[in-house]
């Protein structure tokens, strides 16, 4: 049913797409419009892993420089049977995660210093566990393709303010017609990335939760991550708000329920429905999973390289926290 809300919207999406184009320039503007954003596509479907990860500063880690994080990803894709992607941490004190990348093959990982130093180990796996399901569910690519065309939308309907929609005709928009379509039309779009935004989190946390096997370890981590987002601004998010519906959580501002404007599900919403998967599969946040779960007497975990004194995302070392 997931798949299924997803493919309506994504379908409905693209008929709003086109229509746009079509009100503007009869057949021709639909073509054009589609060819733009055939073009959007190809170069977002290529470069939007660069492009959103140094939005962010985000700094590659390997298992010499940040060794716990990259060997517990290293095991939750291997659980997921992933390729392992590439890990990155981002310099920024709220705590947050996202993954991109096109496909299985050419994805990323990348979480926050807030969110290493926050969160407990069995949270933090729950959190990377969410992220390689959407890795897994290629629901990296989707977003990128519902924001592309979203984009596009936006960008048609100005376009057609200035030109008044399609003059071939007496069915044209006209100037009347071109203002609402300017301002219905990107509305209607953002509403619709928001709603599969919204489905391909919910799917996300049950693999997540499964592939961890431990859905209240995810549960602990978003009532975490919701409270800090409130009190910690995440300024690279500000600048950038299309990209907030990445985010584990919405980095911009907390939401109290599903409504229409909202990037992500209700949290609430979310953790009542792993704490029912949990009851489902017998999963507890007391019971250990193997390299999750710290020893008794282990030291912590030290994201610093070794021999540097320095983190492996620049600048002097922060106080530590169970993650370093």
């Amino acid at each position: 049913m997931s798949y299924f809300k997803t493919a309506l919207l994504l379908a409905g999406l693209t008929a709003l797409f086109m229509g746009v184009g079509y009100l503007i320039g009869g057949a021709n503007g639909a073509l054009i419009a589609l060819v733009v954003a055939a073009a959007m596509n190809i170069f977002t479907y290529w470069n939007s892993d660069r492009m959103v990860l140094s939005m962010y500063g985000a700094q590659e880690v390997d298992e010499r420089t940040a060794p716990d994080l990259y060997r517990m990803v290293a095991e939750l894709a291997g659980r997921a049977s992933l390729p392992m992607p590439r890990v990155f941490i981002m310099d920024n004190p709220q705590p947050n995660a996202f993954a991109t990348g096109r496909n299985p093959e050419n994805a990323a990982v990348a979480v926050t210093t807030g969110l290493m130093h926050q969160l407990s180990r069995e949270e933090l796996a729950g959190v990377v566990a969410h992220e390689l399901a959407h890795i897994k569910n290629h629901d990296t690519l989707l977003m990128t393709i519902t924001a592309t065309i979203a984009g596009a939308i936006s960008m048609v309907a100005q376009f057609g303010m200035f030109f008044g929609g399609n003059r071939e005709n007496n069915n044209g928009p006209g100037l009347i017609g071109s203002l609402a379509l300017m301002i219905l039309a990107p509305l209607g779009a953002m509403l619709v990335q928001m709603a599969i935004s919204r489905t391909r989190e919910y799917a996300a946390d049950e693999m997540g939760a499964r592939i961890c096997g431990q859905p209240m370890w995810l549960a602990s981590a978003l009532g975490r991550i919701e409270a800090a987002a409130h009190q910690v601004p995440n300024y690279d998010a500000e600048r950038s708000p299309a990209t907030a519906h990445m985010f584990i959580i919405n980095p911009l501002s907390g939401q109290g329920m599903d409504n229409l404007f909202a990037t992500h599900p209700s949290t609430d919403n979310r953790i009542a429905a792993l704490q029912r998967l949990a009851a489902e599969i017998g999963g507890s946040p007391s019971r250990p999973a193997s390299a999750f779960s710290r020893s008794a007497g282990a030291a912590p975990w030290s994201g610093t390289p070794r021999g540097t004194g320095r983190s492996p995302w620049g600048g002097q070392p922060r106080g530590r926290g169970p993650w370093g």
